[in-house]
């Protein structure tokens, strides 16, 4: 048993990175069993269920869409915010109440709620029937710990690491698009954020390894892959090998990819080689994740987001100034301990100079652990309620702006699926990352297309095909 610390996840000195091979072929030990994935959280979870689903099916095990089918039931969690964590335990209740009916059923917990000190020490206490805890930095170890399932709780969460796993297998959602991981936590430390804790110290992947893995996308007729990282331009400062995030970005787009995207970007680490790259291939989509979090440099500094307001706008203006046609969107968070209403007039004031093409607005949610956590939050619910709702409005206004100036264009459309609402559409993404609702038939799935805009909403846009 590994339990998380968060002392050890805080921990940042120098290591030299272990490259592990975690390929393996296990036996189907679970031939006919079930099993129900349920995945919270952003991009990297979505990413890493699609590993779990691959270690599942070498264990011999089917997916199933229904919780009461399973005879192995494994939640992959988020820890960002409260809601997050409020959600995966009033899940567990339904789960514990299964567990009665079939007691052999084996209840297994991943992602980031996984790395938190409190959350285990939680579960140690008051939820006895959950079997397996295991980390985000070792998910390789979770087919070992299904064949080796003890008779008592079986936890193992590396809080902090210096492995790198390679030769990665995943059953992956979609034939169409595609995560690529190209390196692992996070050490901004941010004050509001539990990632550096639950994910471990900065840690890239070797270049070959992702091109190799890149590559053989393009051989299987991906159109789109999506660089993953939870702060992708940090990518190669740990390495000391001569090459960063634009050499890596560069590297992928000569492969031929048609689409390629990267999130998520930290203000501080976005270079002019980085915009002077994307502005040079016409496969890297114009299209940038760029939080914000706050507009206040007061609150900026308090969040340690090493940037100030000002900073921020210089980068902003040299990417719409250099790359041609992107479409900017970011994250917000208001209510943060001390935030006045001055800080908040100060993030309207950079929302109305920015005119986000999206934003992802959030109440600040504490999280223990983080350094924000130890600081008075001295702003009421009532308040941040009022702030959000009065911040959602200008976002609103700005994204309906955005997608209205596409009305009666013809835009390129990497169409995703079918349209969940209605059996006669399809959808795609512009390189904008723009959603299209397209009157379509089925065939035109996983192919780019013309399509005239003739409805533009708030959230979402309306096309017909165009030759």
């Amino acid at each position: 048993m590994k339990l998380p610390n968060y002392k050890d996840a805080k921990n940042r000195e120098k290591v030299d990175i272990n490259y592990l091979d975690t390929f393996h072929k296990y036996e189907a030990i679970y031939q006919g069993k079930k099993y129900f994935l349920r995945t919270y959280g952003c991009q990297m979870n979505v990413h890493d269920s699609e590993q779990i689903k691959a270690y599942m099916q070498m264990l011999g095990m089917e997916m199933v869409d229904k919780l009461e089918d399973a005879d192995v039931v494994i939640l992959n969690t988020c820890a960002i915010r409260e809601n997050a964590h409020d959600k995966v335990f009033g899940y567990l209740g339904r789960c514990k109440h299964l567990k009665k009916a079939k007691p052999d059923l084996i209840i297994a917990i991943t992602g980031c709620m996984a790395g938190q000190e409190d959350v285990i020490a939680d579960i140690q206490k008051n939820h006895q029937y959950i079997d397996i805890i295991v980390g985000t930095n070792n998910l390789y170890d979770l087919p070992k710990l299904l064949i080796e399932k003890k008779s008592k709780q079986n936890i193992e969460v590396y809080s902090n690491s210096d492995i790198v796993p390679e030769n990665i297998t995943y059953e992956r959602d979609s034939k169409i698009s595609a995560w690529v991981n190209i390196m692992y936590g996070c050490d901004k430390f941010c004050t509001y954020c539990i990632v550096p804790f639950t994910r471990g110290r900065e840690r890239s992947r070797k270049k070959e390894e992702i091109l190799k893995e890149c590559q053989c996308l393009v051989d299987n007729n991906y159109q789109e892959i999506t660089l993953l990282g939870q702060n992708v331009n940090a990518y190669g400062k740990d390495l000391n090998l001569g090459y960063d995030f634009a050499d890596l970005l560069e590297g992928v787009a000569k492969l031929g990819i048609p689409r390629l995207r990267f999130v998520t970007s930290h203000p501080w680490n976005f270079t002019d080689k980085m915009i002077d790259i994307i502005a040079k291939y016409d496969n890297i989509m114009p299209y940038i994740h760029l939080p914000l979090q706050s507009g206040s440099d007061r609150i900026l500094k308090k969040m340690n987001r090493r940037y100030t307001a000002e900073e921020y706008k210089t980068l902003y203006d040299k990417m719409k100034k250099l790359i041609p046609g992107v479409a900017i969107t970011t994250d917000i968070i208001v209510g943060f301990p001390g935030e006045t209403e001055e800080d908040f007039q100060l993030t309207l004031d950079m929302v109305n100079y920015c005119k986000y093409d999206g934003a992802f607005t959030f109440i600040y949610s504490e999280r223990k652990g983080t350094a924000s956590a130890l600081m008075k939050d001295d702003v009421s619910q009532k308040e941040k309620e009022s702030r959000l709702h009065r911040l959602n409005e200008v976002v609103n206004e700005y994204s309906k702006e955005s997608n209205m100036r596409l009305l009666d264009q013809v835009v390129e459309v990497l169409v995703i699926g079918k349209s969940t609402k209605d059996d006669d559409k399809v959808y795609g993404y512009t390189q904008t990352m723009k959603l299209v609702n397209i009157d379509a038939s089925e065939d035109t799935i996983g192919k780019l297309v013309n399509v005239k805009i003739t409805d533009a909403k708030s959230f979402s846009l309306d096309g017909i095909l165009v030759n």
